[in-house]
């Protein structure tokens, strides 16, 4: 655990006495109750969680951010955003600089869970990288193949994945299950198949840096930032 999280879980600052709702994209839900678990025992910290079908329509999510905003702060509360940039185009940190609220740091989850500086190496190292997380792996069906159609036309699978090479799977868990079903991932994409291990350090580090306000969000809009494949949630 980060310092402030463990801060926030001894009770330790005037910090921890704050009321904190965290507004998160649901894809994380998972890793971030495992995160913030330290933190909720005493109702201090809630998640609430967005639904991962906004990633379909990015253009909506910094509207449902802001009313999440609205909500809990007519309860009193302080609003951490459990979002990357995700699509927006910058229109997220808009909201959040109008509301006054940090976000995670990072253009995508991606990034979250692998680090800025990994992740920018997996993209140099080979930019034709089709990425999954252990949420996109146990939803790789009814986001990709059904999702784009891939079920019913097989013929569309050149199309869309004709210009990648590999799979990667940026694992947050050592699971067997997760870990084969990855493989047939790849194998349904014709993709070569690596499994890269994040665990959930980089990912607390990047909950860490919004709760204390150390976030640098102008990373997400640098020109040479990699940015995540389309079609599937980021």
């Amino acid at each position: 655990m980060t310092g402030a999280l463990a801060n926030e879980a001894r009770g330790s600052d005037a910090a921890a006495d704050v009321a904190t709702t965290v507004v998160a994209c649901g894809a994380l839900a998972p890793e971030f109750a495992a995160v913030l678990a330290p933190l909720g025992r005493d109702g201090r910290v809630e998640l609430r969680c967005l639904t991962p079908d906004l990633h379909n329509t990015p253009a909506d999510i910094p509207g449902r951010v802001r009313a999440e905003i609205h909500a809990a702060r007519q309860r009193g509360r302080e609003v951490v955003v459990g979002y990357a940039d995700c699509g927006t185009g910058g229109l997220l940190d808009a909201v959040c600089a109008e509301e006054g609220v940090e976000r995670l740091p990072g253009a995508h989850c991606y990034e979250l869970f692998a680090g800025t500086r990994a992740f920018a190496a997996l993209h140099a190292e080979d930019p034709g990288t089709f990425y999954l997380t252990d949420f996109l792996v146990r939803s790789f069906d009814r986001l990709v193949m059904r999702g784009l159609g891939l079920d019913r036309h097989p013929e569309l699978r050149e199309l869309y994945f004709g210009n990648y090479h590999r799979l990667v799977h940026l694992a947050q868990s050592d699971d067997a299950d997760l870990d084969a079903r990855a493989r047939d991932a790849a194998a349904a994409l014709g993709l070569e198949h690596q499994r890269v291990e994040t665990g959930l350090g980089p990912f607390a580090a990047a909950v860490d840096a919004a709760f204390t306000g150390t976030v640098d969000t102008t990373l997400s809009r640098r020109a040479d930032t990699p940015s995540a494949p389309s079609g599937v949630p980021a």
